[in-house]
Order: structure tokens, then C-alpha cells, then sequence
């Protein structure tokens, strides 16, 4: 990996893009939220978004995910180029985004929940759909919860049923997928046994799909034990990229802040 003087990320492999944005910005009213960013994730990468509160890491993933359009630039998904929400495309990149809150309807059982998508398709029959259903969960350590709301379930057993939500799209059904994951704050808010828990399935369900993944954390551990790179996002731009390793050690004001949790450095709060 190296770093253009416009904090481009490139990551030097022979392999297909998962992620490849050109100048990629979005504003809200006059504030540009993003600034003209330039990033390259390769096929079966694994990168962490760091930085402060309100810099833009989650809004990232929601273009990724296409649930929200930049307003300039150009985003380009296994190499199709991004021009549409998501709702809005007939046949939309295999794109899973993890919130930070599990996001379970909580009028519907977990089994319904997790296999929201499949019951659209007709075709699958609903014994189909309830075994691939209580497989998902069992990935994630569930057992005999379909039944059961979301509101009788703990926070850290809902972010799991999330997680098996994940694993069961329909394009699971095609082995030769590999899906682009999406964690948005994964572990916030969990304890630090929780957190593990959490940071084990992160990689766990990556292995299981053979996908991508982007992870936006404040988490040091998250960060540490789920990426291979890491980015600093500040002021709409991204101000360093390296390996974790490099991550781990760099004297790097942007990084040496943000992981040594000091208030004197270049981000302020004033300019987020």
C-alpha cells in the first residue's frame, strides 16, 4: 500500500476490485462531508475506516451500500459503476452492511428477521428458507430462537441475529459469490468479553462468504484483530493509510491521536 499526495489508497495486488471510488464527495446543504475521496479495496481485503466522531466514516459505508448517492464522483462496486440507489437497481451488487444498531423489525420473529429476503423469492419453499435460516444462526452461536422477538433477546444476541442476516442473502445460494461486508460500529457500547464475541464473528462470517469487509470502528481491538489495513478519515479526506502493523506504530500525528485517545493533535472538534 501507498499513499498518493491526495490520500489515495491503492493496495498493490493482482486481483479485482471490490471497492474503487474516483473523487468521491457528498456535501449536506454547503458542508462537504466527504472531499474528493480516492480508495481501491481488493478482492478478500480487509480494511478498518478510524477517525473521529462526524468525519464521515458511516456515511462511507451507507454509499457503499447504496442506500444514499454522492454527489460527485464515481463509485464502482466489482467493477460496475454505481449510479443508482439500491432500491433502485434491477440487479444490485452483493453488498451486506452490518449497523451499528442490530435494525430488527420488531413486529417480526427472529426466523423472519433473518430470512426477510428469501421469503420474497417464490420459488423457495418455507421449510427451505426456515433450514437455511437456523443454519445462519447457528454460525453465529443461536440456538432455538426463531421464535422469539427481538425484545426478548439481549443487545448482544440481537447484533448476533444481525450478523446471521449477513450470511443470508439470496446470492448465498451461489457458492462463487463473494459479497462486500460492512460494519458500521460493530462493538460499541459491548463490554470487553462481548466485544471478542463480536470481533471473532466479524472474521468468522468473512471467512464464511469469502468477502471483503470494511470496518468503522473506535474500537482499538476491533480494529486490531478484524483489518490487515487501516485508513484515518478527518476533515472529508483521508489523512493516513498503512498496514495494521504500521498503524500500531506510527508516530503519525492523525494516527498517534486517534490511538492514544489525546485531545492535543490535528483533529479538533471544532473542525469535525
Amino acid at each position: 500500500m501507498y499513499l498518493k499526495t491526495n490520500f489515495s489508497i491503492f493496495i498493490l495486488k493482482k486481483s479485482k476490485h471490490a471497492v474503487e471510488t474516483n473523487n468521491l464527495s457528498i456535501s449536506w446543504d454547503k458542508q462537504k462531508v466527504l472531499n474528493k475521496i480516492n480508495l481501491k479495496l481488493y478482492e478478500g481485503e480487509k480494511l478498518a475506516i478510524v477517525g473521529p466522531s462526524g468525519s464521515g466514516k458511516s456515511t462511507i459505508l451507507k454509499i457503499l451500500a447504496g442506500l444514499i448517492m454522492p454527489t460527485e464522483g464515481e463509485l464502482r462496486i466489482f467493477g460496475e459503476k454505481q449510479t443508482y440507489l439500491r432500491l433502485d437497481q434491477t440487479n444490485p451488487p452483493d453488498v451486506r452492511l452490518v449497523f451499528q444498531n442490530p435494525a430488527l423489525l420488531g413486529s417480526l420473529t427472529i426466523e423472519e428477521n433473518v430470512g426477510f429476503i428469501l421469503q420474497r423469492n417464490k420459488n423457495l419453499s418455507k421449510k427451505f428458507i426456515q433450514a437455511i435460516v437456523k443454519e445462519c444462526l447457528e454460525e453465529v452461536g443461536l440456538f432455538n430462537v426463531e421464535r422469539k422477538l427481538p425484545n426478548e433477546l439481549s443487545g448482544g444476541m440481537q447484533k448476533r441475529v444481525s450478523f446471521a442476516r449477513a450470511l443470508i442473502t439470496e446470492q448465498d445460494l451461489d457458492k462463487k459469490n463473494k459479497p462486500l461486508l460492512l460494519f458500521d460500529e460493530p462493538t460499541a457500547g459491548l463490554d470487553p468479553i462481548a466485544s471478542s464475541r463480536i470481533e471473532d464473528l466479524i472474521n468468522k462470517t468473512n471467512k464464511k462468504v469469502n468477502g471483503s469487509s470494511i470496518v468503522v470502528s473506535h474500537v482499538l481491538s476491533t480494529i486490531e484483530r478484524t483489518s490487515e489495513k487501516v485508513v484515518v478519515l478527518y476533515g472529508g479526506k483521508f489523512r493516513w493509510a498503512g498496514s495494521i502493523d504500521e498503524f500500531k506504530k506510527s508516530n503519525d500525528p492523525y494516527v498517534f491521536q486517534f490511538r492514544n485517545g489525546k485531545l492535543e493533535g490535528p483533529m479538533q472538534p471544532k473542525e469535525i
